[in-house]
């Protein structure tokens, strides 16, 4: 008890001064709504909101929100590359996977990039906009032609190269031996 009473003085002291330096408060129902992209989209495309996109505008939305970070072709640097020409093998450094030979599904890539992205101001991206990332990122990986049109039906509809190599691992097989992949 008596090492507990510093620890519990130091806290409350923390939150007074927090208070008083107007540190911390409540969302507004807007700043709530932006982090409500909800539903989640699922691999088998169950999710995926209305729109759509093509090469030509992600193209444009590439240059602008992504070359930044992760070059203008999707080499990478500062943050990880986008595309990759080589496949994926156990024996490539993490720093070479890429959406062409790395990520599974080509719905759960647009709930990433739609949730998550762009990293300095994350749920900014309209549905259009992901859409047409996903499809030039998609095109530049060689997995579709530069005419696909990436919507809530086609996306689903995507073979993705590293879909073959996903396992579900043992800890999760033996908690939920119902899973199964799409």
């Amino acid at each position: 008890m008596v090492r507990v009473l510093p620890l519990l003085v130091l806290v409350a002291l923390a939150l007074a001064f927090a208070e008083r330096l107007g540190l911390g408060r409540e969302l507004t129902p807007e700043e709530l709504r932006a982090y409500d992209v909800t539903p989640v989209v699922l691999p088998d495309g169950r999710g995926l909101p209305e729109g759509e996109g093509d090469y030509a505008t992600g193209f444009e939305i590439y240059a602008f929100e992504c070359a930044s970070c992760h070059g203008p072709n999707g080499e990478g640097a500062p943050f990880d590359r986008l595309v990759a020409a080589e496949p994926f093998s156990p024996e490539l450094p993490p720093h070479r996977f890429a959406i062409g030979n790395y990520w599974p599904y080509a719905t759960t890539l647009f709930d990433y990039i739609y949730r998550a992205m762009p990293f300095q101001e994350p749920h900014r991206l309209s549905a259009d906009e992901v859409y047409a990332l996903v499809a030039y990122l998609l095109v530049e990986n060689g997995i579709v032609p530069e005419d696909f049109v990436a919507s809530r039906e086609t996306l689903p509809k995507v073979r993705m190269p590293a879909r073959e190599r996903l396992r579900i691992d043992p800890l999760t097989r033996e908690l939920y031996p119902w899973v199964e992949l799409p």
